[in-house]
């Protein structure tokens, strides 16, 4: 017989509360997310799979592609006053072997065929 240990038992909660966390941010994006989710999902861009509000370890990504271990993040005004957690955010899932890219909503809803350019960039490199 399998026995879990109490600090798996807290992990499993862990995820399972990230993914009902994540499953209310699908439900509810943001006007810039909604945006640049209609040209990424379905294979829309460069035949790339995207998945939308997406846990990454202890954190919910916006936007997460498999293929390219590419995380693509929606940044509106809040993020002005988080600066230093998406610095540490960002420096966790790089040192295990994430790259990510952050827009800001202006840019989505203002520059959008760049925004696209830029990800697409991403599947040359």
């Amino acid at each position: 017989m399998f026995i879990r240990s109490q600090n798996e038992y807290g992990l499993l909660a862990q995820q399972r509360q990230l993914m009902e966390i994540a499953k209310i941010f699908r439900k509810t994006p943001t006007p810039a997310e909604k945006k640049l989710w209609s040209y990424l999902r379905s294979r829309r861009l460069a035949g790339l799979k995207f998945r939308r509000q997406h846990p990454v370890f202890r954190y919910i990504a916006d936007f997460y592609c498999f293929e390219l271990n590419l995380i693509i993040e929606v940044d509106g005004g809040i993020h002005d006053y988080q600066i230093p957690h998406d610095q540490s955010r960002d420096e966790y899932l790089r040192e295990r072997g994430y790259t990510i890219l952050r827009f800001r909503n202006d840019r989505i809803d203002h520059d959008i065929s760049n925004v696209l350019e830029e990800i697409k960039q991403m599947t040359l490199s």
